[in-house]
């Protein structure tokens, strides 16, 4: 049984088997069904033609899912003693995820009440275990107190947004809001960094990475059951087959870069490396959406066009090729995946959508999943021709 109440002090960074706890699985989950939702509201904008109009809130409320998860995963690498008080203040967040999921459907009509209630819950749970850092741990006290004004000053300015602004200008509001909340580490750190755990986090933003991935085929998945019944096309099976192949090669693509040896070496570099991921993450999601929004074309006509379609897929995959190799960048002394090969697939991948309205969307779908997979062989056969001198050795 758990003791309520232990001391909350810094783990060791060096701890060997540091892996995901239990807990932090569990909370994992919460958020499959916030991303379950915003990934749902971005494919019906799409197809029905508003694409552009809900380009806004997909980024802000995936800015709310990503940041509260981010910050909660490097609070748990740094701090983790797993008593029952730590236990029930990650209840409290997990229940504002849920409450941030249910508001999602409403943000993309320009009300964020829900939203920003689940946000301040989650904000709640995670300042109250940042303050018992501050308390019990003298060494880090400082960071984490800084942490905890930091965030509940940007909280305050996320309510009166809500609350005192006029709607015409929330737009301009959540850049400076969202700025505010990344620089709030860059500021507590000051003060001294936090000890995470450089292997933990690493597995960390994996878990997260499969959880979108997971997301994408089940977003497909029930576009493919809308298809059955509407009858089953050829374009269909081309469309969910490289579907299918291309977030497998994303998740290929993703896993080969050593994140966890590059942190463990370049601490200082870490901002960059997390921050980039609201790319990655972002794109993911969307482009499971873009993937169901392709596989219901193929058996429903849709408000957009096949260009728009197409390009629902493209922009948000080319995003993530290209920032996967931008955040690795900085952590090790060479990346996985080449620089030049990942620039010419992404300048592929945008300019194949254009071929949309006289190939298909099926034919351009599949000519974008060629050009991710040529870049994962090409990614393979450079690896092996690079480490075989070494091998030999």
């Amino acid at each position: 049984m758990k003791p309520l109440r232990t001391r909350m002090t810094a783990r060791d960074t060096t701890e060997e088997h540091r892996v995901s706890s239990p807990l932090e699985l569990l909370f994992d989950l919460t958020f499959v069904v916030a991303v379950a939702q915003i990934a749902s509201e971005l494919a019906h904008a799409v197809a029905d033609g508003h694409a552009g109009e809900t380009l806004f809130p997909f980024l802000s409320v995936f800015f709310a899912i990503w940041w509260a998860w981010n910050q909660f995963a490097w609070l748990a690498s740094a701090f983790d003693n797993d008593d029952a008080l730590y236990r029930v203040l990650t209840m409290v967040q997990m229940g504002g995820v849920l409450v941030l999921a249910a508001g999602v459907p409403r943000a993309f009509e320009g009300e964020f009440l829900g939203v920003t209630v689940g946000y301040l819950i989650m904000r709640v749970g995670l300042v109250a275990m940042l303050l018992r850092a501050a308390h019990d741990d003298s060494q880090h006290g400082a960071t984490a107190r800084r942490y905890a004004i930091g965030i509940s000053v940007v909280q305050l300015g996320w309510l009166l947004r809500l609350f005192f602004i006029p709607a015409e200008f929330l737009l301009l509001a959540f850049p400076v809001l969202a700025l505010a909340e990344m620089l709030v580490p860059v500021w507590a750190a000051r003060a001294g960094e936090l000890q995470w755990h450089p292997h933990h986090i690493a597995e960390r933003y994996g878990l997260f990475v499969i959880i979108l991935l997971g997301e994408s085929v089940l977003a497909s998945t029930s576009a493919v059951q809308l298809g059955i019944d509407a009858g089953i096309t050829p374009q269909l099976v081309i469309i969910a087959t490289a579907g299918l192949v291309l977030l497998f090669a994303l998740w290929w693509i993703y896993f080969s870069e050593p994140a966890g040896e590059g942190l463990s070496h370049n601490r200082d570099r870490s901002f960059f490396w997390g921050y980039g991921h609201y790319v990655v993450f972002a794109g993911l999601a969307a482009i499971g959406a873009g993937l169901e929004v392709a596989v219901e074309s193929a058996v429903h006509h849709l408000e957009a066009s096949d260009l728009v379609v197409c390009l629902a897929i493209a922009v948000p995959l080319a995003a993530v090729l290209l920032t996967i190799w931008l955040a690795h960048a900085p952590l090790v002394e060479r990346v996985v995946i080449h620089p030049v090969a990942t620039v010419l697939t992404a300048v592929v991948v945008l300019a194949l959508p254009l071929l949309a309205p006289q190939i298909g969307v099926a034919a351009t779908v599949t000519a974008m999943t060629v050009a991710v997979v040529g870049l994962l062989v090409f990614t393979l056969l450079k690896g092996r021709h690079d480490t075989a001198p070494a091998l030999h050795g």
